[in-house]
């Protein structure tokens, strides 16, 4: 019996197997344009920043930690953080040094593509924004401050889109509650 079953299987996955050995019917088609689907470039096009946020003021700073091997401090700008549906992230960074010394930076993180770039600087006089705008780059995990790694992992973005909205966002890092955290 279990001889009849098996020559009944092997009879029907030859049939199955020789319909798809069918050679297809011809067309007039072009195939030299073929591409994959996950080959294929989408058409994304980024929204167009035309006003930068005001400076950010220390009550509206929320820390985050990046690495236990820099001297160096994190935070975002709460008042900032704006999610586009472009699929960008963009906020005001701080890093502090242990002298108070402050690097102020507006970015985006695009999280389709693990990319960041810088929007805009503090200018020297410590008054304004100095334009800078820099193409998209590849985040570096491997960066000792990294930051940007540490904001698309742990707080702004979940399977190449942003994780929430921004008030969502906002709140999970006042809480502390990163990705990792939130794992049941």
């Amino acid at each position: 019996m279990k001889a009849l079953a098996l020559v009944v299987a092997c009879a029907a996955t030859g049939a199955l197997l020789a319909g798809c050995s069918s050679t297809p019917k011809s067309s007039n088609k072009d195939d030299s344009a073929f591409t994959y689907l996950l080959d294929r470039k989408p058409n994304w096009t980024e929204n167009k920043v035309d006003a930068l946020p005001a400076l950010p003021v220390a009550s509206n700073l929320i820390p985050f930690d990046v690495s236990g091997n820099t001297p160096l401090t994190f935070a975002v700008d709460a008042k900032s953080l704006s999610v586009g549906d472009d699929g960008v992230v963009r906020y005001t960074a701080v890093v502090t040094s242990p002298s108070g010394a402050h690097n102020v930076n507006y970015e985006g993180i695009r999280c389709d593509t693990y990319e960041w770039r810088q929007y805009a600087v503090l200018n020297a006089d410590h008054d304004g924004w100095d334009t800078v705008a820099t193409p998209f780059a590849r985040i570096e995990d491997s960066t000792l401050n990294g930051y940007q790694a540490t904001l698309y992992q742990d707080y702004f973005c979940a399977n190449r889109t942003p994780a929430a909205s921004a008030k969502q966002i906002i709140d999970n890092m006042r809480q502390r509650r990163t990705a990792a955290s939130q794992i049941h």
